[in-house]
């Protein structure tokens, strides 16, 4: 499911505006009273950034705790399987995030002064900030976003001196998916000092490699997602074979729910903390 990141450009639609203001004051844009998010990311922003009476549906997979970092207070919250007409029908005045082709179907919401946004790429923490100031802005709340950034960065500096040192780390998924540069998951692991085993072996954001290939590039931390410590799906088993066993020492198996590595926003601090204190803990039960 990483494959859910999303790579979007950020569109800002001329928002609405109060009534004629004097000259000599600004004018004014009202917060929205009802939101619909449209991606997963969005949901997490949402949910952590507006009133809950402003949220007028979220997507089906805000409630997913394997997912969404909020599952549990998107619980209670509605939600749409993301089609042009359950939107429609929810009457919003703010739509963030929608998929190419829903959004070209909502054409007659913007000709009524909708508005609708785009999330900039959360790939890296300049993304993931950008993200939080827009939704926050167009929330009608970007006080709630300085704060969530500024919480997010308090986080990063406890962390101190990365502890990766320049070692190779390789981000392994289900079925041997790499997850390759210029992903958020690389600015994690970069943020903590590793370098994505990726590089050297030229590969793209996504891609296939055998098990073999990947024992033979002997990364010093292999980083898999938590739901694949358990379960006997086949989709994981490349990810528990015993091959990675007798290439790395237990301790340099390393695991980060998915959750936190399917967004930027307010999981990434708690992403690239949890990488940090694993690689530390590896170190010192192989000294």
């Amino acid at each position: 499911m990483s494959r859910l990141r999303k790579s979007v450009v950020a569109v800002l639609v001329a928002p609405m505006l109060g009534g004629a203001q004097p000259p000599d004051r600004p004018a004014t844009v009202h917060p929205p009273r009802r939101v619909v998010s449209l991606s997963l990311c969005a949901d997490e922003l949402v949910i952590a950034l507006a009133d809950r009476p402003q949220i007028a549906a979220l997507t089906e997979w805000a409630r997913d705790p394997q997912l969404s970092i909020y599952a549990d207070r998107a619980a209670h919250l509605p939600f749409t399987h993301r089609s042009a007409e359950e939107v429609v029908a929810l009457g919003p005045d703010l739509v963030i995030d929608a998929p190419y082709r829903t959004r070209e179907m909502l054409g007659p919401l913007a000709t009524r002064g909708v508005r609708m946004i785009d999330l900039p790429q959360q790939d890296s923490l300049a993304g993931s900030d950008e993200s939080i100031r827009v939704v926050a802005g167009a929330l009608g709340h970007p006080d709630r976003g300085t704060a969530l950034i500024a919480a997010i960065h308090a986080a990063l500096g406890r962390i101190g001196d990365p502890p990766g040192r320049g070692r190779s780390a390789a981000y392994y998924q289900r079925q041997g998916y790499l997850t390759g540069t210029g992903t958020l998951v690389d600015a994690m692991m970069r943020r903590v000092g590793l370098v994505n085993v990726a590089v050297r072996l030229g590969r793209p954001a996504l891609s296939q490699i055998p098990l073999e290939q990947l024992a033979l590039a002997r990364p010093d931390f292999v980083v898999t997602e938590d739901g694949t410590r358990a379960g006997d799906d086949r989709s994981g088993a490349m990810v528990r074979h015993p091959l990675l066993d007798r290439v790395l020492p237990p301790a340099h198996h390393l695991h980060i729910p998915q959750a936190l590595t399917v967004c930027g926003g307010p999981g990434y601090g708690r992403a690239v903390a949890l990488l940090a204190a694993q690689v530390r803990s590896a170190d010192a039960l192989t000294r």
